[in-house]
């Protein structure tokens, strides 16, 4: 697991502007996804879920005396690392922000960990950013995240697939680290498991043609297709190519690939082909559905409830440390995420800042079933899918 270092005086100094403020008054909160770019038609709902965490606890007036907490979004685009680093700089440097719920990709989620948010001692809580390279990476103890690892998904994926009755399949992915990580932990479980990876091929992003990709992984066969990519992006073009050419008929989608987006794209012609991500049928996750609705977006969204999740530890982390700055609260981001204590599900903010305020323990549980572990990151917790008549069903959790 990554290693998780209890800021010393010498990290102390790099928290910068970061630590010079006081320990009470408004919040704001840095939202960077992926609002342009291959997971577009996800990020919305994403953005939306961790904004209604933030109103939850300014309309309750209990953090910090009644402060109020604002977003302010910026944009990662996904894959362009320069770009994901120069916003976030914006938020730290320009904005001011107190906390950063993101990044979303995992290759722009390492590059602003390494070189924004560790040199300027802010804590980051991904919501989305899923390759075990961020395991183990330095982070000075300020990076968190409320989904799973793909080392947990492709132990999952492997096993839905096995227990189709499916035991060899072709695998293309996508060429970063989101892509090559999965790859690597699905080829794994997968072949631990008895089955059979014809094929692992990474593909590009942004082509207008995939026939050529989708020839080599047809003529290494198997029984279904495993497309390891982004709906918005490369993953579309290779189902499409895959489509055209008859050469596969059933795929497995991984999170990456599960999103309304997809159904819409391809309808019932992918019908019988399934997939994971992350999710859980908890009352949290019910409640958190019927708020969303309320609040006129879809809390079903891959990832919106981890949002939401992200946004509410950070706040109930500053209350827990009766402090606004990074370094004060990032040690209170796993006591208010885990047990012991009262657990705390969505619409519940208010009451748990007024737990934490009486000296009481809270055990947020919240909207994705939290459960922290290692250095910051989710245990983990799965929603099987299947598409059926060109629409996507939930087949079960795991």
């Amino acid at each position: 697991m990554k290693k998780f270092l209890l800021a010393s005086a010498a990290s102390m100094a790099l928290t910068g502007f970061a630590a010079a403020d006081g320990h009470q008054g408004d919040v704001t909160l840095g939202v960077i996804l992926g609002f342009t770019g291959p997971i577009e038609s996800i990020t919305p709902a994403m953005g939306d879920g961790a904004e209604l965490a933030m109103a939850e606890v300014t309309e309750s007036g209990l953090l910090f005396g009644g402060a109020s907490v604002t977003s302010i979004r910026a944009d990662s685009t996904c894959v362009d690392s320069s770009a994901a680093q120069a916003a976030a700089e914006r938020l730290i440097t320009s904005d001011g922000v107190h906390g950063i719920v993101g990044a979303d990709c995992s290759g722009v989620t390492g590059s602003i960990l390494a070189n924004v948010a560790v040199p300027n001692g802010m804590v980051m809580i991904s919501p989305s950013a899923t390759s075990p390279g961020l395991s183990t990476a330095e982070d000075n103890g300020l990076f968190f995240r409320t989904a799973p690892s793909d080392a947990r998904q492709g132990v999952v994926m492997a096993e839905i697939i096995m227990e189709r009755g499916i035991d060899t399949v072709a695998l293309t992915y996508t060429n970063n680290d989101y892509g090559q990580g999965l790859a690597d932990a699905f080829s794994a479980a997968f072949e631990a498991a008895g089955g059979t990876v014809t094929l692992s091929a990474a593909h590009e992003d942004g082509r207008a043609d995939y026939s050529a990709e989708v020839g080599a992984l047809a003529s290494a066969g198997g029984d279904a297709l495993v497309v390891a990519g982004y709906v918005d992006q490369g993953g579309s073009g290779v189902i499409q190519a895959a489509l055209d050419t008859g050469a596969f008929d059933t795929f497995v989608f991984p999170d990456g690939m599960v999103s309304q987006a997809l159904v819409d794209n391809f309808g019932s012609d992918i019908d019988g082909s399934f997939g994971q991500n992350p999710g859980t049928d908890s009352e949290g996750a019910g409640l958190y559905q019927a708020m969303a609705e309320e609040a006129g977006f879809d809390g079903t969204s891959p990832f919106s409830a981890e949002s939401y999740d992200a946004a509410a530890l950070i706040m109930l982390a500053m209350a827990a440390a009766e402090s606004r700055n990074a370094a004060d609260y990032m040690g209170e981001i796993m006591n208010v995420a885990n047990a012991p204590g009262t657990e705390i599900l969505p619409g519940q903010l208010g009451m748990a800042l007024e737990m934490i305020a009486n000296g009481e323990e809270v055990d947020y549980v919240g909207a994705s079933a939290v459960e922290l572990i290692g250095g910051g990151e989710s245990a983990g917790n799965y929603r099987e899918i299947e598409i059926s008549g060109g629409e996507l069903t939930v087949a079960g959790y795991r």
